[in-house]
């Protein structure tokens, strides 16, 4: 096996070089650090990371807590994440805490014995005691897609404007009852798009109805239920709005077996884009969350935190994008159902919320700084 004195003689070298080289411990001359790059590469040698995490301390793995990871929109989170981090030089470590807080708690516990240098989690609806645990043992944590309180680094995307543009839109096209299919009680995200549906309807003159308000527990099966029950109301509402993809998954399917045709019969509009959404007919209008970049906004600021442990807490937030298509009723050019201009969102793609002044060239991200 090649050792790190292999390496040493090899390059010309001492050993203590070597390891600053590896263990990135001490700045070491350019030409230096190329010559026993070239021969670790050479030797075929295998640094033991083991080894190095006793020396630093560091183990250069991040823990990521993230549930319904087969849900689109949290695997392109995942990929955001993954790039960042090899990028870095960091491998993950992933877990599901299945949105129970009794299980998320247990597995952010086992990824903290595994020692990994920080974390970043997707919050449950109940998230005290996971939260309780990583600030008590000063966990480096990051809280993405759902927020826990501005005393922690968290990043989102916008919730309430997105949802109140859906509305909006749907009511330029002359909808008066408009019904939303909302997401579990005590997320984060279930309050602010509530909060902007029913902005939207204020901004509309039109009443808000609490039987056009039904939960679909952020799941298909939930938001087929609830869908069910908001067609059954006296008044039915003549256009939907689903909080999430996977609620948009179980109001089709509600929709179809109850035989209403979208949006001939019913128009609808979804919060959360997905890859197949155009590939629906009629194709889906939709609100389009930057997952990706939401997950790699998460690692550098984990990233940052670990390299400056006392600076203050940021909420960072990042703009959606609407994505006009047809399910809401407007035609493929983009005019509204009798042909005349549609009333709401320009052009078929716009950034359906902006963030302010940004953090950095090319950054859309709003970012608010509280000091503890």
């Amino acid at each position: 096996m090649t050792t790190m004195a292999d390496v040493a003689r090899h390059a010309g070298v001492s050993v203590a070089t070597v390891s600053h080289v590896l263990n990135e411990t001490r700045t070491v001359r350019p030409g230096t650090r190329a010559a026993v790059l070239d021969a670790i590469d050479e030797l075929g040698y295998t640094h033991n990371t083991l080894a190095r995490s006793l020396v630093t301390s560091r183990t250069r793995s991040i823990g990521l807590a993230v549930s319904a990871i087969s849900n689109p929109y949290f695997t392109e989170i995942l990929q955001g994440v993954e790039s960042s981090a090899l990028e870095a030089g960091y491998s993950l470590l992933i877990a599901d805490p299945h949105d129970d807080p009794e299980h998320e708690l247990k597995v952010v516990r086992l990824l903290h014995e595994r020692r990994v240098d920080g974390m970043i989690v997707a919050p449950s609806a109940a998230p005290a005691g996971m939260v309780q645990y990583v600030t008590r043992r000063a966990v480096p944590t990051v809280f993405l897609d759902r927020l826990v309180g501005e005393e922690h680094d968290q990043v989102c995307a916008e919730n309430t404007a997105p949802v109140r543009e859906l509305v909006e839109h749907l009511a330029g096209l002359g909808h008066t009852r408009i019904g939303l299919v909302a997401g579990l009680p005590g997320l984060s995200t279930t309050t602010e798009r509530v909060q902007g549906y029913r902005e939207g309807l204020r901004a509309r003159g039109l009443p808000f109805v609490p039987e056009l308000l039904a939960g679909g527990n952020s799941e298909a099966r939930g938001a087929e239920a609830a869908t069910r029950h908001l067609l059954a109301a006296s008044r039915p509402p003549t256009a939907i709005i689903t909080a999430n993809n996977a609620m948009t998954i179980g109001t089709l399917q509600a929709l179809r077996d109850l035989g209403r045709e979208v949006p001939h019969d019913i128009a609808l509009a979804c919060f959360d884009d997905f890859s197949w959404a155009d590939l629906f007919s009629p194709r889906l209008t939709a609100v389009c969350q930057p997952s990706k970049e939401i997950g790699a906004t998460a690692v550098r600021l984990l990233l940052e935190r670990l390299e400056e442990p006392g600076r203050p807490p940021r909420t960072l937030r990042l703009p959606c994008t609407f994505v006009h298509r047809t399910s809401c009723g407007c035609r493929e050019d983009g005019t509204g159902p009798g042909g005349g201009s549609r009333t709401g969102p320009g052009g078929q793609e716009h950034t359906a919320s902006r963030g302010g002044d940004s953090t950095a060239p090319g950054s859309r991200a709003q970012e608010r700084n509280r000091t503890p």
